[in-house]
Formats: C-alpha cells, sequence, structure tokens
C-alpha cells in the first residue's frame, strides 16, 4: 500500500509509520513529501491543502496519513464525529475539514481511486501514546479531565513525558526516531492498551484505516 505520512516532525512520522503498519497488518511504501520546510502545528495544518492537491495530482498515493499532538487544544470526541458537532479547535476536526474541502474540489484521478486521509491526535503529545503499557497515569481521559478541571493542576507535562521517554526534556533528533521507533514497536506487538488509554485520538484514527482495508478486500 503507498501512503504519505504527514506529522510535527521527522522522528513522529517514523514512529507514525509503524503504528499505521501495525494497524493494517500490511507494510506500506512511503511517498515521499517535498517542500516541507517548518514543522509543527500550524506547518501541518497551513500545508494540507497543497499536499493533499501534490498528491492527487502528482503521485499514485493511496492515502495520507496524519498525526498532530493536541498540547492543550480539546481532545477529539465521539460528539464531534459526522453527525455531531464538530468542535471548532479540536485538531482532528479542523485537518478533516481541510481534508474535505480540498479533495471535494480536486478533479477525478484518471490513474489511481480518490486519496482517502487518516487523522490521529495525541493527547497531548505522542510522548503519550508511546508510553502506554509504561506509565499507566497517562491516558486520555487523565488529560481530558485535567483540562475540565477548575484546577489548572496538570497530571504531568509534555516536557516530563519527553523526560521520561528520552531522558532528557531536549532530545536530539537521532534520540528522538531511536526512542520513538522503539516504543512503537513494542505497541505494535498488541494495540489494544493503546485504544483502550487512548480511544479517540488513536482508536478514531485505527478505525479509518481499517476501514480502508475493509473497503478494499
Amino acid at each position: 500500500m503507498k501512503l504519505a505520512y504527514l506529522s510535527e516532525s521527522e522522528a513522529d512520522e517514523a514512529a507514525l509509520k509503524i503504528l499505521t503498519e501495525a494497524v493494517l497488518k500490511r507494510s506500506t511504501q512511503a511517498i515521499p513529501l517535498a517542500g516541507l520546510r517548518h514543522r509543527g502545528w500550524p506547518a501541518v495544518q497551513n500545508a494540507l491543502p497543497a499536499v493533499l492537491r501534490a498528491l492527487h495530482y502528482h503521485t499514485d498515493a493511496e492515502g495520507l496519513v496524519i498525526l498532530v499532538d493536541s498540547n492543550c487544544s480539546p481532545p477529539h470526541l465521539p460528539a464531534h464525529d459526522p453527525g455531531g458537532a464538530a468542535e471548532t479547535k479540536c485538531r482532528l476536526c479542523q485537518l478533516r475539514r481541510i481534508a474535505d474541502e480540498t479533495l471535494s474540489k480536486v478533479h477525478a484521478r484518471s490513474h489511481a481511486p480518490p486519496l482517502r486521509v487518516a487523522v490521529g491526535l495525541a493527547v497531548p503529545a505522542i510522548e503519550a501514546w508511546l508510553l502506554c503499557g509504561v506509565n499507566p497515569h497517562v491516558t486520555e481521559a487523565a488529560w481530558f479531565n485535567a483540562l475540565q478541571s477548575r484546577d489548572s493542576k496538570k497530571p504531568y507535562s509534555r516536557q516530563s513525558l519527553k523526560e521520561e521517554l528520552y531522558g532528557t526534556s531536549r532530545p536530539w533528533l537521532a534520540l528522538e526516531k531511536a526512542k520513538m521507533a522503539e516504543a512503537a514497536r513494542r505497541l505494535a506487538k498488541d494495540l489494544s492498551q493503546l485504544k483502550t488509554s487512548f480511544p479517540n485520538g488513536f482508536g478514531t484514527f485505527a478505525e479509518t484505516l481499517q476501514g480502508w482495508v475493509t473497503r478494499s478486500s
């Protein structure tokens, strides 16, 4: 399966590919994305329309897989899904809307089927996903409850997640890639706990990918 991967860093994309292949239960051929000079949430959001058009018209990619961190923005909830009310500040909802609007305006591809898009939202960051099964206190619910509480104290911080995963709050790229890939390979052996601990950011993402397999089989 030919897929393109878009996230906030090269290290994120390496881990994302491992997790995506674990969900799909098949290997993928990564289609490179050209021209991404900057990373982070704003860059992913701003670049998405151009990325989609380039993939649609100039490649035979079957899908685009996207992952961003929620940071302190609202986590995705089932109520945001089709039939419900999308949350304007939910990053998963925002990326879905951009993808839908962009792909609704392109001409049909003669060389490939319509491009599919799957979006994951790591709450509050991908390091939380990668610590699943290691730190039982790091969950989507724990972060959501803290955001809802009047108490401003969070159960953990993005910095503490980095320190736990990398051994430093300022990891260099090679260390990030190595630690992320190691954790992603561990999780890929059994995704059940990741789906349980992060049901909306990862579980919804996994359901979308599994739907691709069902429709193509």
